[in-house]
């Protein structure tokens, strides 16, 4: 037993390291694909999404996949009128077996606060995003006159919802 608690001692930190390790560098490859975006990049952008990736946007119609998210996305890339996001703030979580992750951000973007989440897989060549959700933020305070603003463009999107 007590040989048992002194490999634990060792392995622990060495897996807390190793952890913080794949979260500095999650961190840095959302940076630098925030920055890919800002600098209208659009091969560095999309290398890091994964090719059965989805986007999700703030829009409640925008569900992408890769190739469709790329396509929308080309002409804005084309003309230099991308986003520029900057985390304020990020979680990074890993699951056991350090081959997937998802986290969450603030984001300071031309929409103010916005927060994204996502999950990232391992593969050979690296980590790659599978799945994004931008969303805005809006304070507590401010609910009600944006569900006024909202209300008549997606009652119609609800309906259409339905219908399906």
């Amino acid at each position: 037993m007590k040989r048992l608690l002194m490999i634990l001692c060792i392995l622990v930190p060495a897996l807390s390291v190793a952890q913080n390790k794949e979260k500095e560098t999650i961190g840095k490859l959302l940076d630098n694909w925030h920055q890919a975006a800002a600098d209208a990049q659009l091969d560095a952008y999309f290398q890091v999404l994964a090719p059965d990736a989805i986007y999700i946007g703030t829009d409640a119609t925008e569900h992408w996949s890769v190739d469709k998210f790329r396509k929308f996305c080309k002409p804005y890339f084309h003309n230099k009128k991308t986003w520029d996001f900057k985390a304020l703030e990020r979680h990074v979580f890993l699951d056991e077996t350090g081959e997937l992750a998802w986290f969450d951000e603030l984001l300071d973007t031309q929409m103010k606060i916005c927060r994204g989440s996502g999950v990232l897989r391992k593969e050979k060549d690296g980590w790659k995003i599978v799945h994004y959700v931008l969303s805005m933020t809006v304070p507590n305070d401010n609910v009600e006159p944006v569900v006024k603003i909202k209300t008549p463009i997606e009652d119609a999107y609800i309906k259409t919802l339905q219908q399906k």
